[in-house]
């Protein structure tokens, strides 16, 4: 395993991150170790999860099974906070002080560790000043609970406003974005990963294959397998509407003869494209079985070449999408502040 550096951090962390989203859900605690336990083994040493993630079912299962493998020091434990814990508490939700501390405390003990090593701001707010929420994490980094703070899908005017914030307060900085980011949806590439790259942030790439839909499953004009993310009959099945049309279709088609003149899978092509993009550090897994992530592993085996880029180029352009991803996300504000700092 080839690790690297968290942005202008010194913490080196693997090009792969395992993303735990559907642990607790989709994939049974069983399963869910048997991925941590591969992961671990294969050199991973970064393991993605969130609050909501099941409510906190799926850092209770993190936090067990580093608990069992006796290997929490060596991970790099990330995990998040904004979305709402408890519909019938307003106070549940958003990024202010008291939310803040107070799931960071839930993680802490789901997660049967002291510290974790980079805590996101899950989603942007309107609704909170930059200082309060940065003050927060602040004084969390001083106590030890948290190492390091991140972003996730923050626009780059915001993280350079919170830098501006960091350094007029004296405050501990963001130090990486989580992004989307995938072979349909290169919009970051505009401004986000430039700016990232000027300023020393890290960016990670969530849903790396698009829900799925670089796997190559979802073929066109046919019925969607069972089980898949966007199955018929799923309630995102609206969402799914974006990700099926012509225009998506065809790349993925493209996409798929690439990789069998490389010799890999779609999903090992798409996911190595994003490992080797400049400013970014890799993508964050979301693998629901223990043969889909085995799978996933390879992308750290196939290169993408320079002929390889053009033709990639061709048919999902730098800066596009294809398949626009969370401009109207359900629980991210992107309006100008409500308050300034």
């Amino acid at each position: 395993m080839q690790y690297v550096s968290l942005g202008r951090t010194g913490l080196q962390v693997s090009p792969l991150c395992l993303g735990t989203m559907n642990f607790g859900s989709s994939t049974d605690q069983a399963e869910s170790c048997n991925i941590i336990d591969a992961a671990i083994e294969q050199g991973i040493n970064t393991i993605d999860t969130a609050n909501i993630y099941g409510r906190g079912c799926s850092e209770e299962i993190v936090g067990e099974a580093l608990h069992r493998t006796g290997k929490r020091t060596r991970m790099v434990l990330a995990t998040k906070v904004h979305v709402s814990m408890d519909d019938s508490d307003p106070n549940a939700a958003n990024n202010h002080r008291r939310h803040i501390i107070e799931q960071c405390h839930a993680s802490l003990q789901r997660l049967q560790t002291d510290y974790i090593d980079l805590y996101y701001i899950h989603r942007p707010s309107t609704q909170i000043p930059i200082d309060e929420t940065l003050r927060a994490l602040d004084d969390l980094v001083r106590d030890g609970k948290i190492r390091y703070i991140g972003t996730s899908d923050f626009a780059a005017w915001k993280i350079i406003e919170s830098l501006w914030v960091s350094k007029e307060y004296g405050l501990n900085r963001f130090v990486c974005e989580q992004s989307a980011y995938h072979l349909l949806d290169r919009r970051a590439e505009r401004e986000l990963l430039p700016m990232a790259q000027s300023y020393g942030i890290a960016v990670l790439a969530w849903s790396p294959l698009a829900g799925g839909m670089l796997s190559g499953k979802y073929k066109r004009d046919t019925d969607r397998p069972e089980g898949a993310r966007f199955h018929a009959s799923s309630e995102s099945d609206e969402w799914a509407q974006r990700h099926f049309t012509p225009a998506a279709f065809d790349a993925v088609e493209s996409i798929t003869t690439m990789a069998s003149e490389k010799g890999c899978t779609p999903t090992q092509l798409a996911l190595a494209w994003c490992c080797q993009q400049p400013g970014v550090v890799g993508p964050v897994l979301g693998p629901k079985t223990l043969a889909q992530f085995e799978e996933q592993l390879g992308a750290l085996h196939i290169s993408i070449t320079d002929e390889d880029r053009p033709r990639i180029d061709h048919v999902c352009p730098p800066g596009k999408a294809i398949v626009p991803y969370y401009i109207d996300d359900a629980f991210a504000d992107f309006r100008p502040h409500q308050f300034r700092w």
